[in-house]
């Protein structure tokens, strides 16, 4: 699942990997207005938020990954994202934080992944035009979910 505020080459990247092997991408999109998305997200499940106060919906342990892209930092509250994407993870499942370089306070970022019970948070350098911010939720951790 990619929660975003534009889909853009990553959300078709996703798509087009899990078309590969029949799987569901999820795209959750704050925007005011719903607009046509690329024909390369014609299979994606995609809902609109209509503001950065409402939470994107995910059923509980229905996802693998959860990509957090160019939203942390804009939503009026990041922690409840955290808190329903680890409701929406699977068991030994990943998240990660996606935003603009220089826009990331990456240590605080992993400070709240910890409080939000996410172990092994790492800062990766591997875009150049974001910082990238992952950690996992391990089994039987944390939560309880």
């Amino acid at each position: 699942m990619q929660v975003t505020t534009k889909p853009d080459a990553t959300s078709a990247a996703l798509a087009s990997l899990l078309e590969e092997v029949n799987g569901e991408f999820r795209l959750a999109v704050y925007a005011e207005e719903e607009f046509p998305l690329s024909s390369e997200l014609k299979n994606a499940k995609v809902q609109f938020v209509k503001n950065f106060k409402t939470p994107f919906r995910a059923l509980p342990r229905d996802n693998d990954i959860v990509i957090l892209k160019d939203i942390l930092n804009t939503h009026a509250n990041p922690e409840l994202l955290l808190r329903i994407a680890y409701t929406t993870l699977a068991n030994t499942a990943d998240i990660i934080i996606m935003e603009k370089k220089n826009t990331l306070d990456i240590e605080k970022t992993k400070e709240l992944l910890d409080k939000f019970e996410f172990r092994a948070p790492n800062a990766i350098d591997v875009l150049e035009e974001y910082d990238l911010v992952m950690a996992k939720k391990m089994h039987m951790w944390g939560n309880g979910l």
